[in-house]
Parts: C-alpha cells; sequence; structure tokens
C-alpha cells in the first residue's frame, strides 16, 4: 500500500512539473512573440514616416492612405512605390500590414480610418485608399466597422477606394474582400478601383510587388482615376 501511495506522489509531482515547464515555455513563447510584434511595429512605424516624408509631383493635393504596397516595403527606394506614379502633389501615409479592418494588423491604431485624420490635416484634393490584402482574414463585420469610420472621417472629400491586387500569397481570400469593399463603396457613394485581375510582378514573398509592379500597379490606378475625372 505505501508503495503505491509513493508512486501516486512521485507521478502527481512528475505531472506538476511537466505542467509548470510547459507554462514556463508558453510565457517565454507568448513574450518571444510579444517582442517580436513590438520591433516590428517600431520598424514599420519608421518606414512609415519615411515615405510620408517623401512627396512627388506637382499639382493638386493627393493623400495616399494605405498598406506596405503604399509604403514600399521590399522596395530599395521605396519612395518609388506606386503613388509616385499618381499625378499631383502626392503625400503618402502608408503603413505595413494595415487595412480597413482594426485588427488587420497586430500594432496598436493603424488602420486606415485610425490614420485618416492625421493624414489629411495639411488638405486633400483627392484621397485614395489602397488596401485589402491585410484584411484577408478578418470578419466581414470587423471589415464594414472600419469602412464606416473611415467614410465619416472623410465626409466631404473627394475619395477613391482601390481595392487589393491578386498577390499569390494570399490569392484564395481576394476575390470575398474584393466583392466586400467595391459593396462598401457603392453603398457609401465612393469609386472603387478593382485591381484584382491585374498579372503584377511579385517579390519571392509572393504578396509585395517588385519595383517593376509597383509601376505597372500605379499606372493603372492613375489611368482609372483619371477616367472617373475626380
Amino acid at each position: 500500500m505505501g508503495s503505491h501511495r509513493s508512486l501516486r506522489r512521485r507521478t502527481a509531482a512528475l505531472g506538476a512539473v511537466f505542467v509548470l515547464v510547459v507554462v514556463a515555455l508558453l510565457v517565454v513563447h507568448v513574450a518571444d512573440g510579444a517582442r517580436a510584434d513590438a520591433d516590428r511595429c517600431e520598424r514599420f512605424a519608421h518606414d512609415s514616416a519615411a515615405r510620408a516624408a517623401t512627396v512627388t509631383g506637382t499639382g493638386a493635393r493627393v493623400v495616399v492612405i494605405g498598406d506596405s504596397w503604399s509604403a514600399g516595403l521590399g522596395l530599395e527606394r521605396p519612395a518609388a512605390s506606386w503613388p509616385s506614379r499618381l499625378p499631383g502633389t502626392v503625400h503618402v501615409a502608408g503603413f505595413s500590414g494595415s487595412g480597413f479592418a482594426s485588427h488587420a494588423s497586430a500594432c496598436r491604431r493603424v488602420a486606415f480610418a485610425d490614420r485618416t485624420a492625421a493624414a489629411v490635416r495639411g488638405g486633400a484634393d483627392l484621397v485614395v485608399v489602397e488596401g485589402g490584402l491585410n484584411d484577408y482574414d478578418q470578419p466581414d463585420a470587423e471589415i464594414r466597422a472600419g469602412f464606416a469610420r473611415l467614410m465619416l472621417t472623410l465626409e466631404g472629400r473627394s475619395v477613391v477606394v482601390v481595392g487589393p491586387a491578386s498577390a499569390p500569397s494570399r490569392a484564395a481570400a481576394v476575390p470575398h474582400v474584393d466583392a466586400l469593399l467595391a459593396s462598401l463603396a457603392e453603398q457609401y457613394g465612393v469609386p472603387y478601383v478593382r485591381t484584382s485581375g491585374l498579372a503584377l510582378d511579385y517579390l519571392d514573398d509572393r504578396l509585395h510587388l517588385t519595383a517593376a509592379g509597383h509601376q505597372e500597379f500605379g499606372d493603372y490606378v492613375a489611368a482609372r482615376i483619371a477616367e472617373l475625372g475626380v
């Protein structure tokens, strides 16, 4: 009988040690993940500020609010990201990983609606909002809510929404996001530019554009905006 009790105690002790080890490993994993997210957010914020400091073109003031494609992530010269192909004096408020939904990014308060007021503080003859690829895994309700907040902030301004292209790594989700954004744009009475049919040149990550891809994307968006006459 005593040996059985002793065995049960040893088993219970080993079990407790195992649980403690697992918990400790989870804590370390979560902490490492939090540090990685913080480092990434800091880097993205730095890149966003650097891209915002580069203004291209002359003429009407154009403000572009977007994600990593606008920020120029992966480019040797981020200032050559697709907004540089637009006519006018172009100001870019791009933040990598951001989208319409509040939680598209792990970084805090970087959704399009969160950054819009600051982006248009200096005025804007035209606001171009580009994104959707980072909303690929977000609930429709979150995308709708983010879009509504965005439109409220931009009320009374000339706005064009540019939807997601079919980046290979997220192509399966693009049709749904594209259709939802097109529907929301129609609901709020703003023009929508579809880019999901474009065959663009991507980097090895199959998500971000090469320099040539940026040129083609920017030229396409510029042409569609010219057709809209906004």
